[in-house]
């Protein structure tokens, strides 16, 4: 065992001068011999050493325990009782202090080089770890300050986020407001101008082609800007559920008569409403959207001559929706992407459209607590099932 700097404080001259000679055999230094517990503490104030060998009755006012507790909270060194009694009272009282030895008087050499070596091995155990739990408790802290900062930079972020969403959403709002005045007016003039070349003109054919191309286009525009505010509406969370008692087979034959009226080329639409109630009460405006865009869908993607499908019917307490038509369908590759905003499919060619009339319908869906599903093959048609409950 190597050397150790030795503090002996014990009030018997004879068991100290013994002990200090055990203790030199094995080559060890020690640095003083106190009598009292109060000349420990200023032997420690100025010397270093690596062990105290401790009796618990001292000469002084400070007993050995009373000392070791001082020592412990001043001085951290390793402190070994050496004491004749064993009885329950003095070792419940020395175990208080945390001593890192327990020596019974009398003792031989061996004894002792072996309990100051386990306690040399104790303290600097016990060091190691309260060293590895602080650096643990400083990482703690520092990562904790770490992960309160970057909780405040993502709030910041998301406050960010938020202003700019809304901004957005003001922009678009009042952009596409801005835009339907002027689109109304060019409607307008274009209808006026089919009924000035009503008369005899001797460019009438010109005109009514002309004035045609320009009303299905500002139609088209409209139509997009009517969907662009649509989802300025979702992102600014404005889209509400607002029920109104209605008549149904009513509603239905108006978005079929839309539907017919815009339709670019010639597809049947026939239509089945069977077990239909007189009247509902739900949102006439998410209804409209959602089977005004899935009906012109499958007109706009359907061949000339083909057939589209619109069944409708109320199935317990919800009313179920069908629409099929027989166009050019839906790669299945691209399925999940189909209620996506903007998405239009590869193999639309060049079919006009925005993308977002399926993402419009899924959304009014979602609103009305709904659910829409559908089957589609290339080139062999898509169906549509809608399932929205009549009560909420």
């Amino acid at each position: 065992m190597f050397p150790l700097k030795i503090l002996i404080v014990e009030d018997d001259q004879v068991s100290a001068l013994l002990l200090k000679k055990a203790l030199e055999k094995n080559n060890h230094q020690i640095i003083a011999i106190s009598e009292t517990g109060e000349f420990a503490l200023d032997i420690l104030a100025e010397n270093q050493a690596d062990i105290v060998m401790m009796d618990i009755s001292l000469a002084g006012e400070l007993d050995g325990i009373r000392t070791t507790e001082i020592i412990n909270d001043k001085f951290n060194i390793p402190v070994v009782y050496l004491s004749a009694s064993s009885d329950t009272e003095t070792l419940n009282k020395v175990v208080g202090t945390n001593p890192s030895a327990y020596v019974i008087k009398p003792f031989n050499i061996r004894e002792l080089n072996m309990v100051i070596e386990l306690a040399i091995f104790k303290d600097r155990k016990e060091k190691e770890l309260q060293k590895l739990n602080n650096e643990l408790e400083e990482k703690v802290r520092q990562r904790t300050k770490d992960l309160a900062e970057a909780n405040k930079e993502l709030t910041r972020a998301l406050e960010k986020e938020r202003e700019i969403g809304e901004l957005k959403s003001r922009i678009v709002l009042n952009v596409s407001h801005g835009f339907k005045t002027p689109l109304t007016s060019i409607l307008s003039s274009a209808q006026l101008l089919k009924k000035y070349a009503e008369k005899d003109h001797p460019f009438k054919a010109k005109i009514t082609k002309h004035a045609d191309k320009i009303e299905t286009s500002v139609r088209n525009l409209n139509s997009l800007l009517t969907s662009v505010l649509f989802f300025g509406k979702a992102d600014a969370n404005k889209i509400d559920f607002k029920p109104q008692k209605m008549f149904l087979a009513a509603m239905l034959n108006e978005v079929v008569d839309v539907v017919k009226a815009g339709a670019e080329h010639d597809v049947k639409l026939v239509t089945n409403f069977v077990k239909l109630p007189k009247t509902i009460t739900s949102d006439p405006d998410l209804l409209y959207q959602i089977f005004e865009n899935l009906l012109s869908n499958a007109l706009k993607y359907s061949k000339e001559g083909k057939t589209v499908e619109f069944n409708v019917w109320q199935e317990g307490d919800c009313l179920k929706a069908e629409v099929k038509d027989q166009g050019i369908g839906i790669p299945e590759s691209e399925h999940s992407e189909l209620f996506s905003r903007f998405f239009r499919a590869k193999n639309v060619g060049i079919i006009e459209g925005s993308g977002l009339g399926l993402s419009i319908v899924k959304k009014c869906v979602e609103v009305l607590h709904g659910d829409i599903t559908f089957v589609s093959k290339t080139n062999q048609g898509t169906t549509f099932f809608v399932t929205l409950p009549l009560k909420r």
